[in-house]
């Protein structure tokens, strides 16, 4: 498994280099192009893991129902009722960063009979397990949910769904409305039980926040979130999370790899204190507005199903009033015309 991960990663690289050459526009987001040079192991997990089998990690803390095998990290077995998590036990200073996660979601159960999913963490707090995904609620910080079982029975998203979530401590993720009164973004993603590799990357770099996927066996990366005007502190730390309640599943960790992002930022930026920032968005509406949007997509996205009924319906409506209009009109205008003969 390791050398087909490596080999799909060096496909993906050598993609974007070739589109690059031949004039095709960028890759979506600008990846980073995985070069050494800029991992930064201390923030990396990756094989072989050191301490498999056994219950300490350099570098790393887990807890729960985590288990760490020769080949992978599991955070829950396909078992009712199990919370897992596994963090990075150094704070991460860098301004610019870029994660690559290699995961893998699995289990004997069918549609809509799995869950609860994973989630990946760059917060404040570590180690506090909780409700959101078998980690804190009420985090400081950002959070990627790799959610496979719709709870709100009335969505009309698809699921597995991917969303974003930045909070200083003062908001409550949701369950029971899958998180939508607190997402900032979110994409539909086709990432349980596959059999070929499943990725995600995380890109933050000058206050922008971009989510990309790579599980259609395509080696080649899909845009999934971009949102501008996201502040986000130095110091926290990288971690991984999963739950499981009445449903269950495998959620895997392969690798986790933190890229530093070379980026030149302006000269004020070097007076400014990152580690006293507090994780915040600068949105046109805030995400508790979300209350207010039923489908709790309030960016723009694609047009649902009843969306487009809803427009043509109006539209239609508005092409029947006009012409009555106009046929009144024509006709009193006869009417006049024939008074003056």
């Amino acid at each position: 498994m390791a050398a087909a991960a490596g080999a799909g990663a060096g496909a993906r690289l050598w993609a974007a280099a070739v589109l690059l050459l031949a004039g095709a526009g960028p890759v979506p987001a600008e990846l980073t192009d995985g070069n050494s040079e800029h991992l930064k192991r201390e923030h990396s997990l990756m094989k072989p893991y050191q301490g498999a089998g056994s219950a300490a990690m350099p570098l790393w803390d887990f807890q729960g129902s985590t288990m760490v095998t020769s080949q992978y990290v599991r955070l829950t077995p396909d078992e009712r009722s199990r919370e897992g998590s596994i963090w990075n036990r150094v704070p991460c200073f860098l301004k610019d960063w870029e994660l690559h996660v290699h995961f893998k979601i699995h289990g004997a159960g069918k549609k809509n009979l799995h869950g609860d999913g994973l989630a990946l963490w760059y917060t404040q707090e570590r180690l506090v397990p909780g409700p959101v995904f078998g980690s804190k609620d009420n985090f400081h910080g950002l959070a990627i949910f790799l959610d496979t079982y719709p709870n709100d029975e009335a969505t009309e998203r698809v699921f597995p769904y991917i969303s974003a979530m930045v909070n200083n401590g003062s908001l409550t993720y949701d369950h029971s409305k899958d998180g939508r009164w607190t997402e900032l973004a979110g994409c539909t993603a086709d990432l349980r039980n596959q059999n070929h590799d499943t990725f995600l990357a995380i890109r933050y770099s000058r206050g922008r926040l971009t989510v990309m996927t790579d599980v259609e066996d395509k080696n080649e990366w899909k845009n999934c979130i971009d949102i501008a005007g996201v502040q986000l502190p130095t110091g926290y730390f990288f971690g991984a999370s999963a739950g499981t309640g009445d449903l269950s599943d495998n959620h895997d960790i392969i690798s986790m790899k933190l890229f530093q992002l070379m980026v030149e930022h302006p000269l004020e930026d070097d007076t400014v204190d990152w580690t006293k920032i507090e994780p915040s968005v600068s949105l046109l509406k805030s995400p508790k507005d979300n209350v207010d949007d039923p489908t709790g997509n309030f960016r723009s996205g694609p047009l649902t199903g009843w969306k487009v009924f809803l427009l043509l319906l109006c539209a239609l409506l508005g092409i029947i009033v006009c012409a009555v209009v106009g046929a009144v009109v024509f006709q009193k205008r006869q009417e006049r015309n024939k008074r003056f003969y």
